[in-house]
């Protein structure tokens, strides 16, 4: 191990990051291991990541898969991750590998969705089927469109934050966000689905 290695090893007792307002997924522990920071960041990511993997593809073993890629590529270079936001370095992980499998295929696959449960209502059917619709119209975006309106308005995050994850500028957020909104709902007028 050279010096530079060995001074930027983590050590027992490191913080994972400095905790902001509205950060209450942000781990912080300070007696942790190197290996039980990452634990912890696994339990505390899994569901947010998912849900961004699942918005992407549509798909749900799709979305296990890419979740499962993203926490193996954040693991390899999570002493870097883990000095600033994990999670944010983790969701451009799942972008980029999203962007990658759909390079390697150039066609999407529409799937069903699961059924409701036998003694569900016919709320709760219409729910699952509103849901179904808005992921069948997101796969209908370009990848680029598909990816800034799922961290833009599903996501939540702010167009400066969607530019710094996906390296583009806060004017492309804007125009792709604006593009990809217009063709969502003129999908779901054509489909009879109301986009809220």
């Amino acid at each position: 191990m050279t010096a530079t290695e060995a001074a930027s090893a983590p050590t027992k007792g490191d913080q994972v990051s400095e905790p902001r307002p509205g950060d209450d997924w942000l781990v912080v522990t300070t007696d942790a291991t190197y290996e039980e920071e990452f634990v912890a960041f696994i339990k505390a990511a899994r569901d947010p990541l998912y849900r961004m993997a699942y918005l992407l593809c549509g798909d749900h073993h799709r979305a296990e898969d890419l979740t499962q890629q993203t926490f193996e590529r954040t693991w390899r270079s999570w002493r870097t991750a883990r000095r600033g936001d994990p999670l944010v370095w983790a969701r451009r992980i799942l972008a980029n590998l999203r962007v990658d499998t759909w390079r390697r295929t150039r066609r999407e696959v529409l799937s069903g969705f699961d059924p409701p449960a036998s003694g569900a209502t016919s709320a709760a059917t219409g729910v699952v089927d509103d849901r179904d619709a808005v992921v069948r119209a997101l796969l209908l975006l370009p990848v680029k469109q598909r990816r800034v309106v799922v961290l833009r308005h599903l996501l939540e995050l702010s167009e400066a934050e969607v530019a710094a994850e996906l390296g583009i500028p806060v004017g492309t957020v804007k125009s792709s966000a604006a593009r990809g909104l217009a063709r969502l709902r003129h999908t779901m007028d054509e489909s009879g689905t109301e986009l809220s």
